[in-house]
């Protein structure tokens, strides 16, 4: 005997015309050009990129250094052939360092290191209360702000003349670039070193420079904070060659 079940109609969903598919839009987190997803500036993602690429500029002067290192202690180590005697020799002189100078110096960067930090906080606050400054009606008062990128600035130069006075002290005791491989080496790691602080000095006006002109303080953060690090990697080098110049002299 034959049973009869009932028949159930499945309805498919019908597609809009135009032949879309109905589905929602998605949107994404922003491109790869440091924009959100409205095409406003994502300076979140900017920061990130800049921090990378410091890292990444950085490790070559990392490596000279090291590589300066290597040398200078093998040179200090290696000896050399007397053609008078043609017997082996070890020339390798004592440097005489006007080491008052180089401390004093190194305590005007370790200072101007700290004014930097305190540039880089106060920029960094200044961009977290904007969204908030913005909003119609909200006020939050006048923030006093300190000049300390000028600060900096001035401290970084006068290393930098303090460096230069430290040549002529070490020219007046007899020791000049083609005195000795010694001497040769002090001049080069300090002049290496004065070249690279004297790019932070550089980067410290463009970010002066982003602040006169009014740009978004958002954008000076990211001038800031990578120059800020930049900074604080060459009080750390300098502080690594005035210790490797006193324990290898």
């Amino acid at each position: 005997m034959a049973t009869l079940s009932p028949t159930v109609a499945v309805k498919y969903p019908q597609t809009r015309h135009g032949g879309g598919s109905g589905a929602p839009p998605t949107h994404g987190n922003g491109g790869g050009d440091g924009r959100g997803a409205n095409g406003s500036p994502d300076y979140g993602e900017r920061l990130r990129r800049a921090r990378l690429g410091l890292v990444v500029g950085l490790t070559p002067v990392i490596m000279m250094f090291v590589s300066f290192t290597s040398a200078y202690i093998v040179r200090k180590g290696l000896p050399t052939v007397d053609p008078r005697t043609n017997s082996y020799v070890h020339d390798w002189l004592s440097v005489n360092i006007p080491w008052g100078l180089l401390l004093v110096n190194t305590v005007i960067l370790l200072i101007s290191s700290v004014t930097m930090e305190l540039a880089r906080r106060q920029i960094t606050r200044q961009a977290a209360l904007a969204p908030v400054s913005s909003i119609p009606g909200v006020s939050l008062g006048e923030e006093k702000t300190f000049p300390w990128l000028g600060v900096t600035v001035v401290l970084g130069l006068g290393f930098l003349i303090g460096q230069w006075m430290a040549w002529q002290e070490l020219a007046a005791r007899g020791f000049y670039l083609a005195t000795s491989a010694s001497s040769s080496f002090v001049y080069l790691l300090t002049g290496m070193h004065a070249i690279h602080l004297a790019g932070g000095i550089l980067a410290l006006l463009f970010a002066a420079a982003t602040s006169l002109l009014r740009k978004p303080v958002e954008g000076r953060r990211i001038v800031v904070d990578i120059t800020a690090w930049y900074w604080h990697f060459m009080a750390l080098l300098w502080i690594y060659i005035f210790a490797l110049i006193e324990i290898a002299r």
